[in-house]
C-alpha cells in the first residue's frame, strides 16, 4: 500500500480484471450500496464509528482508492485498504482455477471472456443475510426495490456534492424496528420477522462474523446459520460463499445456476444431482468461483 494524500494505492494481483468487476457492481439494477459512474465505483462505509466515502477507480495499471469524506489517518487508511482487498478478492490466488478452466472444453471460454473477474464480496454478515431475506422468492428487480426502501429509513446518509450515499443500516437500527414499519414497505410478515429475529440475534451476541469464523468447518457454519429463523440452505450457503469465503461453498437449487449449467449442457434437467455433483467435482476447492462464472455467462447466454 502506498498513501499520497487521501490517495491510497494498491497493487493489483495477478488475474484481475477491475473492469470485469465493475461490470458485475454495475447491472443495471437500482443498487444503493454503491454507485458506479465514470470509470469508478463510490461506495459508502462505516468502519468502528467513522462513516466514509470512498471512489475506487482504476489508474496507472494499479487501484485507487480516494477517501471523499471521512478522517484520513494512517489508521484508518488500513482499515479502508483491508475492507476494498476483502471486497475485491485480491489477496485470492485465482492460478489454481484459471487452470482448471483452462482444461474444461464446455468452460474454457470462461478464462478470456471472463478473463480477471473477482467474487464481488458482501463484507458485512449482518447485511448478507438481510440481503438474503429481501430476496427470498420475488425477482431482483423488486428485492432492490425493498433494499432501497430499508435503507433510505434506516440507513445512515452522506450528501456529496448533490449526490446522496447510503449506509446499510447495522443490527442495532433493525432490531427497534417494528413490523408494521417494514411491512408498509411491501416486505411480507414473514420477511419482517425475519429481518427483525436476525437483528436481534446480532444485537443479543448469537451471531457474528467472528462466531462464523471461529468455527472449525463450513458444515459447522452452516449449522449454526441455519438454526435462525428464516436462514435456510440457499441463504446460508450463498452468506458462507460471499461473506465467510468458504471456496466449497455452493448455492444449491439457485435457479440462475442451474439454468447456467443447462446452457452448458452440463445437465439436462435441473433435479440431476449427481451430474451437478460430478461437475463440482472438477472445481474442488473452487466451487464459489465456478458459481460465480456461471452466473457471469447468464449475461451472454
Amino acid at each position: 500500500m502506498v498513501i499520497k494524500n487521501n490517495i491510497i494505492t494498491v497493487k493489483k494481483p495477478p488475474l484481475f480484471s477491475f473492469a470485469e468487476c465493475l461490470w458485475f457492481l454495475d447491472r443495471n439494477y437500482d443498487d444503493c450500496a454503491h454507485t458506479v459512474k465514470q470509470d469508478a465505483v463510490w461506495k459508502a462505509l462505516q468502519l468502528g464509528e467513522e462513516n466514509y466515502l470512498l471512489k475506487i477507480y482504476e489508474k496507472d495499471k494499479t487501484i485507487k482508492i480516494e477517501v471523499v469524506v471521512g478522517p484520513a489517518s494512517a489508521k484508518s487508511k488500513k482499515l479502508i485498504e483491508s475492507f476494498v482487498v476483502e471486497w475485491f478478492d485480491l489477496n485470492n490466488n485465482l492460478e489454481p482455477f484459471y487452470k482448471a478452466l483452462r482444461k474444461d472444453k464446455q468452460l474454457s471460454y470462461m478464462y478470456k471472456d471472463f478473463y480477471g473477474l473477482r467474487l464481488m464480496g458482501i463484507t458485512d454478515l449482518f447485511e448478507s443475510l438481510c440481503w438474503c431475506i429481501i430476496g427470498q422468492q420475488i425477482n431482483l428487480s423488486f428485492a432492490y426495490k425493498l433494499k432501497r426502501r430499508l435503507v433510505e429509513r434506516f440507513g445512515i446518509k452522506l450528501e456529496y456534492e448533490g449526490s446522496l450515499f447510503y449506509i446499510f443500516p447495522d443490527f442495532k437500527a433493525l432490531a427497534q424496528a417494528s413490523a408494521e414499519e417494514l411491512k408498509a414497505m411491501q416486505f411480507s410478515s414473514a420477511k419482517a420477522a425475519y429481518l427483525i429475529n436476525t437483528a436481534q440475534a446480532f444485537s443479543d451476541g448469537l451471531l457474528s462474523k467472528s462466531i462464523l469464523q471461529s468455527l472449525p468447518d463450513e458444515e459447522s457454519r452452516h449449522k449454526l446459520l441455519t438454526s435462525f429463523r428464516g436462514i435456510g440452505t440457499w441463504t446460508a450457503n450463498y452468506v458462507l460463499m460471499k461473506t465467510i469465503r468458504d471456496p466449497n461453498s455452493i448455492p444449491h437449487g439457485d435457479a440462475g445456476l442451474l439454468k447456467a449449467l443447462i446452457n452448458h449442457d452440463i445437465i439436462e434437467d435441473k433435479k440431476d444431482t449427481q451430474k451437478i455433483k460430478l461437475f463440482f467435482e472438477r472445481y474442488k476447492n473452487m466451487e464459489s468461483y465456478i458459481v460465480i462464472y456461471l452466473w457471469r455467462s447468464l449475461a451472454i447466454h
